[in-house]
């Protein structure tokens, strides 16, 4: 939550690991101003095999994430091939004058050690040569997985669009707040003249706010939410949207995210009806 409304954590407090202040004071700065991501090219790499993120991770929680990605107010950055689920891993690789070859490898070696997964020797001798050209090659991306991939495509492509054309997500500089909702679970509210929108995201089971004191999840007087988008659907490799409510309460599926929107008048009302039906 406090990355997507202050779109950097680490404002001068101090560092564990580096054992020293990280970062400047940036809360002057709009949330827009940072580019937030995934993953990048240190992190893939820095690692014994290369693996992406949707590689590591289950397929719900992939898309859920994705959706806060890209629906948070920072700007966002795919790393490459992200955006259609690249198979191919990202390997550390350099092409260096033969003499600089062993002391790369050594100094590649060394750095990873501090990891403590990757200090043991036996899995370091796994590590890529970053010399070796088919550590290139292995990285490159393979264009046909863009058709071969389609359910990632599309859901890019659709929360790209939502960003880009619903006039409550795409208002700059936004006005967002947020909430934790369990441990696994939060939730971002997007304020708008004429409309909210909430963002749930849940990382962990099925979820149904029983009971719900948390205020941003009320919507405003005469009005009601209903599901704007969801990563489970169907397009998208997931298992299709359930209901938004159960006995009245909001719910949330197991790893996913909603969009949500708010709606007046006689929507408002019968999607209170169902609510209480449900």
């Amino acid at each position: 939550v406090a990355a997507a409304k202050y779109g950097f954590l680490y404002q001068g407090q101090r560092y564990i690991w580096q054992k020293k202040p990280r970062g400047t004071p940036a809360l002057d700065l709009p949330a827009e101003a940072f580019v937030v991501f995934l993953q990048n090219h240190d992190q893939i790499a820095n690692s014994i095999a290369g693996q992406r993120l949707h590689q590591l991770t289950s397929p719900g929680r992939w898309r859920a994430m994705t959706a806060y990605l890209l629906l948070m107010p920072g700007t966002p950055m795919l790393f490459q091939g992200q955006e259609f689920a690249a198979s191919s891993p990202f390997l550390y690789f350099a092409d260096h004058k033969p003499e600089l070859r062993r002391p790369v490898r050594k100094g590649r070696r060394e750095f990873l050690s501090q990891f403590p997964s990757m200090a043991n020797a036996k899995i370091a001798e796994q590590l890529a040569d970053p010399s070796d050209a088919e550590s290139f090659r292995r990285s490159t991306l393979d264009p046909a997985e863009r058709h071969a991939h389609s359910a990632a495509i599309a859901l890019n492509r659709d929360l790209l669009a939502l960003r880009r054309d619903d006039y409550v997500l795409a208002q700059r500089p936004a006005e967002v707040d947020g909430a934790v909702l369990g441990a696994r679970a939060w939730l971002l509210r997007f304020f708008g003249k004429e409309g909210d929108r909430l963002l749930l995201i849940n990382l962990g089971a099925d979820l149904t706010l029983r009971p719900g004191p948390e205020p941003l999840i009320a919507p405003l007087e005469a009005e009601a939410w209903q599901i704007l988008w969801s990563s489970e659907a169907i397009e998208y490799g997931g298992a299709g949207t359930p209901p938004l409510y159960r006995r009245g309460y909001l719910h949330i599926a197991a790893e996913s995210a909603l969009v949500l929107t708010s709606v007046k008048g006689e929507a408002a009302h019968q999607t209170r009806q169902r609510s209480h039906d449900g």
